[in-house]
C-alpha cells in the first residue's frame, strides 16, 4: 500500500512496440515558446535512474521531448475508446498526451512516462492539445496528497511551464500553459480493450491480454488469460475504490478510459477532497446527476469493470468471467478496512470486530460534524491525543459506538512515532488550499506556498507510513 521508491539504474524497455502499430500512432511534441522547469520529482527520479539529470537535461527531455537513450525514438499516442458518463465514445484516444518512454524501476516493474499537454495528436478533435499551468499545479497537488495517504496513484514526474496563453471556457483566460509528465505502471486502459472489442479485433485483443499479464501481473499467457486478467483488475480496482473512500477523495471523472488496467489513479481533472463524509459530494460542476460523487465511486468503478468483462467476451465465455465481477463487493469491503485502518493507525482485531468498527467510523463521520482529516488526525493510533476543536463532537451520541469499539484495538507499531502527530492541525488539501496556492502563482509568480505544501504533504506521508 505504501510503496517506497527503490533506487535503480536507468533501464529502458519500450515494450509497447511489441504490440505493433495497430495500438498507437507516432506523434511529435509541440514546439513550445519557452520551457521553465517548475517541478521535478526528485523522490521518484532515482527509482528509474533519472535523478542525475541536470535541470537543463531534464527540460530537454521533459519539455522539448528529446528521446531518452535506447527508448522510444518517437512518442506514440495510444488508441482507445470509452464510456464517458455512461455514453460510449469511439472518437477519443490520446488527445493531448502521448507515451514518451518505458523503463524498469527498482522492483523490476515496467513503468511508463506519459505526457499531458504535449500538443495535438490524431485524437485531439477540436482541442489544442495543451494543458493549463493551473491544471498542472492541481495534478501535482492531487498526486502528492494521494501518495501520502497511501493510495496507488500516478506520480507527477515533471511540470514545465511552456509560455503560451491559452483560452479556456471554465477559468479566467488567457491563462498560462504547461506540459506535465507522469510516471505510472501502465497507460493501458479499460477503454483500450473496448476499442478492440468495438472493431472485433480478436487477435489484437488476445495480444493485449497477453501483454498485460506478462508485463503488469508477471504471469505467462494461456487459454484462461482473459479470466485471470479480469480477476487481477477487479482485485486492484476494488483496492483503488477503497483508497478513494479512505482518503476522502473524489476523482470526478471515472470514465472507462480513465481506469488503467493496473488500477492506479490517474488523469486528474476536476478532483477534490471532500471536507466531510458526504456521499453526495461531487467534484465536477458538470456532474449534475452525481454519477461520480464520493459515495458512488465504488459503483462507478464496478460499472467500468463490467465494460472490461464485456470486451473480454470476445475471447472468453461470460460464465467464466462472472466470478471475478461478483467478487468486487467483498474485495472492496476488505480493502476498505485495510485502507481506513492504515490511515487510523490501528491493527486489525478480527473480521467481525473490524467490520463493526468500520460501520462505527462511517456512522460517526456521516453526521458531517467533524472534518475527515481532523478525525483521523485526532484518533491516530486509536486513542484521543490531547484537546481538539472536535472534542464535543466525539462526546456526542453519533460517536458513542466508535468510542466503545476503538478501545479494543491496538495501535499499529510506530503509528505515533513521527512528530507530525504533535502538530496543532492536520495537513489537508481542500479546494481553498489549492486556490490559495494558485492565486500566489498567478498573481505574483510566487511558488513558495506550492513548495511548502508539497513538503508538508510529504512529511504527513512519512508519518502515516511509519505505522503502516
Amino acid at each position: 500500500m505504501f510503496r517506497t521508491p527503490l533506487p535503480a539504474p536507468y533501464a529502458p524497455e519500450p515494450a509497447i512496440l511489441q504490440l505493433g502499430d495497430a495500438f498507437y500512432d507516432p506523434v511529435a511534441a509541440a514546439d513550445f515558446p519557452r520551457t521553465i522547469l517548475r517541478f521535478r520529482n526528485d523522490r521518484w527520479a532515482p527509482a528509474v535512474g533519472l535523478d542525475r539529470l541536470s535541470d537543463e537535461e531534464w527540460t530537454a527531455h521533459f519539455g522539448r521531448f528529446a528521446p531518452l537513450p535506447d527508448n522510444l525514438a518517437t512518442p506514440v499516442a495510444l488508441r482507445y475508446h470509452g464510456h464517458q458518463f455512461r455514453v460510449y465514445n469511439p472518437d477519443i484516444g490520446d488527445g493531448r498526451g502521448f507515451l514518451f518512454a518505458q523503463l524498469r524501476d527498482g522492483e523490476g516493474r515496467l513503468l511508463d512516462l506519459g505526457t499531458k499537454g504535449s500538443g495535438q495528436t490524431p485524437y485531439s478533435r477540436f482541442g489544442d492539445g495543451r494543458l493549463t499551468l493551473k491544471g498542472g499545479v492541481r495534478e501535482v497537488l492531487a498526486t502528492e496528497m494521494l501518495e501520502a495517504l497511501g493510495a496507488e496513484t500516478s506520480k507527477t514526474f515533471s511540470l514545465v511551464e511552456t509560455g503560451e496563453a491559452l483560452e479556456r471556457n471554465d477559468e479566467p483566460s488567457p491563462t498560462r500553459s504547461a506540459v506535465l509528465v507522469r510516471l505510472q505502471h501502465s497507460h493501458i486502459r479499460i477503454g483500450t480493450f473496448q476499442r478492440l472489442a468495438f472493431f472485433e479485433e480478436r487477435e489484437n485483443l488476445a495480444r493485449l491480454v497477453d501483454y498485460c499479464l506478462r508485463h503488469y501481473y508477471r504471469e505467462e499467457p494461456g487459454e484462461d488469460g482473459p479470466t485471470r486478467l479480469l480477476a487481477h483488475v477487479v482485485r486492484e480496482a476494488a483496492r483503488l475504490a477503497a483508497d478513494y473512500i479512505a482518503a476522502g477523495f473524489v476523482h470526478g471523472v471515472l470514465n472507462s478510459d480513465n481506469i488503467a488496467i493496473t488500477a492506479e489513479s490517474f488523469d486528474y481533472g476536476p478532483w477534490r477532497f471532500t471536507p466531510y463524509w458526504d456521499g453526495h459530494f461531487t467534484a465536477a460542476y458538470f456532474d449534475h446527476a452525481g454519477l461520480y460523487s464520493f459515495g458512488r465511486q465504488p459503483e462507478a468503478i464496478h460499472w467500468d469493470l463490467l465494460q472490461l468483462a464485456r470486451s473480454l467476451t470476445l475471447l472468453a465465455d461470460a460464465d467464466s468471467l462472472s466470478p471475478a465481477l461478483d467478487s468486487f463487493r467483498d474485495r472492496f469491503q476488505a480493502a476498505l478496512v485495510r485502507s481506513l485502518f492504515a490511515r487510523l493507525g490501528v491493527r486489525p482485531a478480527g473480521e467481525e470486530r473490524d467490520s463493526a468498527l468500520l460501520v462505527a467510523i462511517e456512522t460517526g463521520l456521516a453526521r458531517q460534524s467533524v472534518a475527515i482529516d481532523r478525525f483521523f488526525f485526532d484518533w491516530r493510533g486509536g486513542r484521543r491525543r490531547g484537546p481538539s476543536p472536535a472534542d464535543q463532537v466525539y462526546a456526542a451520541e453519533e460517536f458513542a459506538g466508535f468510542g466503545r469499539l476503538i478501545a479494543d484495538f491496538e495501535p499499529a507499531p510506530g503509528a505515533l512515532d513521527h512528530p507530525y502527530w504533535s502538530d496543532a492541525e492536520p495537513c489537508s488539501m481542500h479546494i481553498e488550499d489549492v486556490e490559495a496556492i494558485w492565486s500566489r502563482i498567478d498573481q505574483a509568480d510566487d511558488w513558495s506556498p506550492f513548495e511548502a505544501k508539497i513538503a508538508a504533504v510529504r512529511r504527513m506521508g512519512e508519518a502515516i507510513r511509519a505505522g503502516a
